[in-house]
């Protein structure tokens, strides 16, 4: 380090405008940098007198978490010497620089970690089969450049590495992990994060998210590695770089074909007229063909179905935002459409619009269409005697804590199990790879290879058969050959919905109204509280402290009757299975209204999940008292979130 930066730099610590940490990290960094690139932009923050930033860039290294990596990849300040050649329109020339960033310098340590944890594991459990790693990339800043730098760092600590040739959806690397029999993959994504920000998120071989005991031994190996350089092994000893080819894309359709519950539904939704943005991410590259492979008739917006790191038609990507949809339901709007669907830019969630009783499109929510389409898949499967009286108790649907009762209700009536878990597929995944395992060694070994009849039947007679799986945060997934969320898999099976309710001359809000009025009128408010930097991070970390050590007595003039908190107690599912300790605690009041609080583990954000509830004491809701408890619930919720608002600015001013 220059001797004037290393003094500027002390004065700093000395004046207090520089966090310790950072100034340890900044020297870190700078000591082992492969180029004068970092100090030269450490010089220009540093003359700027620009220390919130340096202090954000800087005051911890980007953690590698359960979920991998997940940050800045374009500062808040980009330098002149990051800004490089690119005019100011453009991407910066260089990503963002930093240990607190997603950039070369942490996508190195993540994969050589990664390498060597699964290097280690293989060894340990004496897999003989070479060590295959599968990258796939969103349409982000850098994702191109992180992936082939993955591909490069993983092959040249002897393991093979697999990439597509342009971008893919998260649930298609994970099918392709599964499919390609590979020891581990990563897909480079923020999913609907701002721009300015990328990760990088980690599968096992069992095409799921990595649980423990994985996580905390990549966890472990990844956060142990100080440096991007490393010498590479000898050219025999290195893996080879390949390109995926379209049969893995094929493999993909044909699975996802199969989704289809009622396919004579499908074939007769001539009349179904269906608009289709993939907010200018990887949607377009699988969903497309496949609603023309299904017969269905649809639009797509075209100035979104163009891949775009800046997602300039919308103020956020993320299709469970209103905004995010409104070229399509203008475009539904034009084309008299009944459906509209939006998936994020790396097509793992799904946001739709409807046509609803009085002609206007009509949003609904992620717990909504999760609702919708687990009441669907469930009385469908009865209907067509996959499913009956006998076996439904080997069938299951999975939820997590945070998303509608509602659907635990619809699964229990038809005598299914209800799963439910902690936020995050990852948890989905565990349980369907437990599932799995729970097959006859024989069905296990060829399992992949099998149809999806075949599986069905097998889990059907020796395990439990996977119907349905949802996450209020408009995550969805209908099958097993994909260990995630599932966008495409989403859009599909909601479609199909459209369709059963277009046959039946309803539309898609009288369809919810009837499961309302058969079980019960159960409505959500989620809502979000952004603190960023290094200051953020510490006023949630004190809110979630606070609700653990000093928990509400009365919410709204309504008493507190159970308190869970889940860091704290043993709790078990349904299954038996107990569940990994988190920072959340959830609320329950007199009148089975549930508020749940927990941190974000990808935004800098604390989120807030609030339940309420109305059953018939008998039969059904009536469409006037239907109407009548509608009201009175939902003006509950928004009072409910104004008083818990009250009480965060009390606490923090604790």
């Amino acid at each position: 380090m220059p001797d004037e930066l290393d003094k500027r730099i002390e004065q700093a610590l000395s004046s207090g405008q520089l966090l310790d940490a950072a100034a340890k990290n900044i020297r870190g960094l700078l000591a082992a940098a492969p180029s004068d690139l970092y100090s030269r932009v450490v010089e220009e923050l540093v003359a700027g007198n620009e220390w919130a930033e340096l202090n954000d860039r800087f005051y911890k290294r980007l953690e590698f978490g359960t979920g991998g990596l997940r940050g800045r990849t374009i500062g808040k300040i980009v330098t002149a010497v990051e800004r490089g050649t690119a005019a100011l329109e453009e991407r910066p020339e260089f990503p963002c620089i930093g240990t607190n960033a997603m950039n070369f310098y942490n996508v190195s340590r993540a994969t050589q970690g990664l390498v060597a944890y699964v290097q280690e594991w293989h060894a340990h459990n004496k897999i003989d089969n070479p060590l295959k790693i599968v990258i796939a990339h969103d349409t982000r800043f850098f994702s191109k450049e992180f992936t082939e730098l993955a591909a490069k760092v993983a092959s040249e600590n002897g393991c093979h590495a697999w990439i597509f040739d342009g971008p893919r959806s998260t649930p298609e690397l994970s099918f392709a992990v599964r499919h390609l029999n590979a020891s581990v993959g990563v897909v480079i994504t923020a999913s609907h994060n701002p721009p300015h920000d990328n990760g990088y998120k980690v599968y096992f071989a069992d095409g799921a998210q990595v649980v423990e005991p994985h996580a905390s031994g990549v966890i472990e190996k990844v956060n142990a590695i100080a440096s991007e350089t490393y010498k590479p092994l000898p050219k025999d000893r290195q893996g080879a770089v390949t390109i995926i080819g379209h049969d893995v894309d094929e493999a993909y359709m044909e699975r996802l074909e199969t989704l289809i519950v009622d396919p004579t539904v499908v074939r007769a939704a001539k009349s179904l007229r269906i608009v289709f943005t993939p907010l200018h991410g990887t949607g377009s590259v699988t969903l497309k063909p496949m609603l023309k492979r299904l017969g269905f008739n649809f639009e797509i917006v075209a100035k979104q179905d163009r891949f775009d790191p800046r997602f300039p038609t919308v103020k956020s990507p993320n299709p469970e935002n209103a905004e995010a949809l409104q070229m399509g339901i203008a475009l539904a709007q034009q084309k008299k459409s009944d459906l509209v669907i939006a998936t994020d830019p790396d097509c793992d969630r799904l946001g739709v619009a409807v046509r609803s009783s009085t002609g206007t499109m009509k949003l609904i929510s992620g717990n909504q269409i999760g609702s919708l389409l687990a009441y669907y898949r469930i009385k469908t499967l009865f209907d067509i005697g996959v499913l009956n009286k006998e076996n439904a108790r080997r069938a299951v649907i999975i939820k997590t804590f945070v998303t509608t009762d509602l659907q635990k209700v619809i699964a229990e009536h038809y005598g299914l199990r209800c799963v439910e878990t902690l936020t995050g597929f990852k948890y989905f995944g565990a349980k369907l790879e437990k599932y799995e395992r729970a097959l006859p060694a024989g069905v296990r070994q060829k399992y992949r290879q099998l149809s999806e009849e075949e599986t069905r039947t097998a889990r059907l007679a020796h395990s439990s058969f996977y119907v349905f799986g949802s996450e209020e945060s408009y995550g969805y997934s209908g099958a097993d050959f994909v260990r995630d969320k599932d966008g495409n898999a989403g859009a599909i099976m909601f479609c199909e919905v459209v369709a059963y309710a277009k046959s039946r001359n309803q539309t898609v809000d009288q369809l919810l109204d009837e499961i309302f009025s058969m079980f019960g009128y159960f409505a959500e408010k989620n809502a979000s509280l952004y603190f960023e930097g290094a200051e953020g991070a510490g006023k949630i970390a004190r809110l979630l402290e606070s609700y653990a050590s000093a928990p509400p007595a009365e919410i709204l003039g309504g008493k507190v009757t159970r308190i869970t908190n889940f860091e704290t107690e043993t709790i078990r599912d349904v299954e038996g299975e107990e569940i990994p300790r988190e920072k959340m605690s959830i609320f329950e009041l007199e009148d089975r209204t549930r508020i749940a609080v927990r941190g974000s583990g990808t935004e800098p954000k604390i989120k807030y999940y609030i339940f309420a509830q109305r059953r018939p004491e008998k039969g059904k809701f009536s469409a006037e008292q239907l109407e009548k408890i509608k009201m009175e619930i939902d003006e509950r919720l928004e009072r409910l979130w104004d008083s818990i608002q009250r009480d965060v600015h009390a606490r923090l001013a604790r």
